[in-house]
């Protein structure tokens, strides 16, 4: 089979935008927030190119990471408002380990070419 140009392969560019978007989310998370222009970048680009990935294992990584946007949100927002009755740091410690986990497990399936939930 010839080579063909990323023009030619959606696949391959998609690819490489879902690895963008998880270095994003990534470097948004390493730098605790700091630079969380990053995650809401990559949280654009999703969306963005979501329609191309439909059908495609790269609309898994999409979802999951756009859930893992929306939810690590949520959680963090819930345990911070608990953090003024003293309750709220175990909360946000564990939506950090899970949004941790998430990206570990969701990269790592990109890399071996399967979605996130393993199928």
């Amino acid at each position: 089979m010839p080579d063909q140009s990323p023009a030619e392969n959606p696949a391959v560019n998609l690819r490489t935008i879902t690895n963008v978007a998880y270095g994003l989310f990534s470097f948004g998370f390493l730098t605790a927030g700091f630079f969380g222009i990053a995650t809401v970048a990559a949280l654009i680009l999703l969306y963005v190119k979501r329609a191309d990935a439909a059908g495609t294992i790269y609309a898994a990584h999409f979802d999951w990471l756009i859930q893992t946007f929306w939810w690590g949100l949520l959680w963090l927002a819930l345990s911070g408002l608990a953090t003024f009755i003293y309750i709220g740091w175990a909360g946000i410690i564990a939506t950090v380990i899970w949004a941790l986990y998430r990206l570990i497990r969701g990269w790592l399936a990109l890399l071996e070419s399967r979605t996130p939930l393993g199928t």
